[in-house]
Parts: structure tokens; sequence; C-alpha cells
């Protein structure tokens, strides 16, 4: 064990300290173990739960709010349509299950704007990236993945905690109609990049939760557009 110095330089550190006082592999030990609690609990985090419609990804997301023991800030991304009764019930029922001290905001669409106006200490809680889409389906390709890049280079800069939810729409038959496919396209295209940046990424399926960081392999880069937003493989 290598003796403690009596004194040490400034630019030393609390590395060279700690190494001089306990030796260099539990130094290295110690400081891999502190590094990884401090992402743990002071960085901010990018976390995705995905799934498909009323399998509880919404329930997961909420829950995974309230654990995270911050000022929670809960941004809607449905417009209203009070000539839609069933779609006024759904948006309801969401009211209703969320606790009374969450900051409810709508944003149908300056979302980004949003993510890079939020505060420190607080978890931003975005359900969900499925209707923030349907309101841009007028957007034409390059308008669209403009708005999309501009999206993911904000996160990194965001310090406020962030859960996406979002819906996987590509499990069933291709739609019959031009808009459906660029929706579901479009959807299926910002949930794969997402899955690449963000930890953990859930998928809520059957009644279960599975920590896809943790079981999963990610896939590589797509290829066919700097964002790959416009890949058409449907696989």
């Amino acid at each position: 064990m290598v003796l403690a110095k009596k004194e040490f330089r400034t630019t030393d550190g609390i590395f060279l300290k700690l190494v001089n006082l306990v030796g260099f592999p539990v130094g290295i030990l110690y400081l891999t173990c502190v590094f990884f609690l401090f992402k743990h609990y002071m960085m901010s985090k990018v976390i995705l739960v995905t799934g498909a419609a009323r399998c509880g990804k919404s329930e997961w997301a909420e829950d995974l709010a309230i654990n995270s023991q911050k000022t929670v800030v809960y941004i809607a991304t449905a417009r209203q349509n009070p000539d839609d009764l069933e779609w006024q019930q759904r948006i309801q029922k969401h009211q209703q299950r969320r606790p009374p001290d969450w900051i409810t905001l709508s944003v149908p669409v300056e979302l980004t704007a949003t993510l890079a106006q939020s505060q420190p200490n607080t978890c931003l809680l975005v359900d969900s990236l499925g209707t923030w889409v349907a309101n841009f389906l007028e957007d034409d390709d390059l308008d669209w993945e403009n708005r999309i890049i501009e999206f993911l280079n904000i996160l990194p800069l965001v310090e406020a905690d962030i859960i996406f939810v979002a819906e996987e729409t590509g499990w069933g038959v291709v739609p019959a109609y031009p808009l459906g496919r660029k929706f579901r396209d479009r959807l299926g295209a910002l949930v794969r990049q997402l899955g690449r940046i963000c930890e953990p990424v859930y998928l809520v399926v059957g009644g279960h939760v599975l920590n896809l960081s943790l079981l999963a392999v990610p896939l590589p880069v797509p290829r066919s557009s700097v964002y790959g937003l416009f890949n058409n493989d449907d696989s």
C-alpha cells in the first residue's frame, strides 16, 4: 500500500489523494462506484416507455415519475377535441390518475421548446409521442426531419429527467391509407432513435414490464438517412 503524502498539489485533486491513501486498486474501485452512483442519482435521465394500446405504459411511466422524488411536470401532447366525447373521456381518465401536486402542461406542438425551458430537479413526463407525431402529419418529409433533428439535439442539454411514453403501432397490418402509413413510419423511426439514446428503455406488454436496456441488444445506426427517419424497411 502506498503511504499517504504530507502535501498535495492543487492539481492532484481528490483522485491522487485517495490513491495515495488507500492504494491504486482500491482507489480506482471506489471512484468507479462513486461515478455510477453520481450518474444514477445526480445526472439527468432520459427514459423511454413503449408498448401497445391499453397495455399500461402510461401507468408504468407515472410510477417512474412518482419514484423520481422530484417535482413532476406532466406534458400532455394531445389536442383537446370537445366534439369527440370518447377522446375527451380518455383524457379525463389520465387526468384523474395524476397526483394533485403534479404540474400539467398542454403542449401539442412546442415540445422541443418546452423541454429546453425545463428546470433542474424536475421530472418531465411526456405522454405521448404518438399524439405529438400525429399533430405534424401535414409536415413534408424535410420539415419533419428538421423538426426531429432539433428535438433530438436538445435532449442532451436538458437538465431535468425526462420520461417519454410512446406507442408501438407497427405490430399489425400495414395501414391501407397513406396518412396511416406516414404516421406509423414516422413514429416507429422516432421511437427507434430514442431507443438508442434513452436508458432505460421499457417495453410494457402482456401485463409485464421488460427492461430492454438490460435484456436486449441495440440495433446499429440506420443507414437510410441522417436520423433514419425515412427508412421504409418494415421489419
